[in-house]
């Protein structure tokens, strides 16, 4: 039996994945809100960015993994046309390993009028074909998955050759800035928490997760052995945020 992180706890690895699933059914309903307050608005930039990157056209197919409340699956899906009713539509697929934060993303799209495929599903284990799709992206969800190295994999696996991998994730932040950022990550966070989302600990939890994520370059040497090629990174707010771009060779 190994043992993993789960924020600064030692757990059973096969623990973990009930914490997380535990963590985000507290916080499903509040996590838009929270997100807004959180990055003061940040992080709708950061996806922007995103799907700036990811080179994303008309036709195309996307799968949106550990996508929650459905932000990119929807951006996604007006770049490339999925549902429009043409022939040439292209195919945007919301997964999430959570039931309750796939059940709000599904509600959001529909309320919305996109009705995109969803599937609850493990990263780790994705139930798509070989080579089906041309972008994969995994925004604020791969520091919660156990096996990061497996799902990375996975999401190469389910790539054509040349296909894009986009990870939006919290990274290491410039060092000038890291005693505010740590005042602000589990002093005003857990707060801001409980008094939101009634939830202080998830919160607490979330921070201490983004410190044991891997740095940049770290996840880009794992994207590299995941069987990806040209990967590199951009620095968002400091290194708040990171995103990684890897091409499937």
């Amino acid at each position: 039996m190994s043992d993993t992180h789960f924020g600064y706890q030692t757990v059973p690895e096969e623990d973990k994945a009930h914490k997380v699933r535990d963590v985000f059914q507290s916080v499903a309903r509040k996590y838009d809100l929270m997100n807004d307050l959180m990055s003061l608005g940040a992080h709708r930039a950061w996806k922007a960015f995103a799907i700036a990157q990811s080179g994303a056209r008309h036709g195309m197919r996307v799968l949106d993994v550990a996508g929650g409340t459905g932000d990119l699956a929807r951006a996604f899906a007006a770049k490339v046309g999925a549902g429009d009713g043409t022939a040439e539509a292209g195919e945007v697929w919301l997964t999430d390993i959570n039931g309750a934060m796939l059940g709000v993303g599904r509600d959001r799209l529909a309320d919305r009028g996109q009705l995109l495929p969803v599937a609850q599903c493990d990263a780790e284990k994705l139930p798509f074909a070989d080579a089906y799709f041309d972008i994969v992206s995994v925004a604020f969800g791969l520091r919660n998955m156990t096996h990061k190295e497996a799902a990375l994999k996975e999401m190469a696996r389910v790539l054509k050759p040349g296909g894009r991998l986009l990870v939006l994730e919290f990274s290491k932040v410039w060092a000038p800035l890291k005693g505010t950022y740590d005042a602000y990550s589990f002093g005003l966070l857990p707060r801001l928490g409980k008094l939101v989302a009634d939830d202080e600990a998830s919160y607490r939890y979330l921070a201490e997760s983004i410190r044991m994520h891997p740095d940049q370059e770290t996840l880009k040497a794992m994207m590299l052995a995941a069987g990806f090629d040209r990967v590199d990174y951009f620095n968002l707010t400091a290194g708040v945020v990171a995103l990684h771009r890897g091409i499937k060779y």
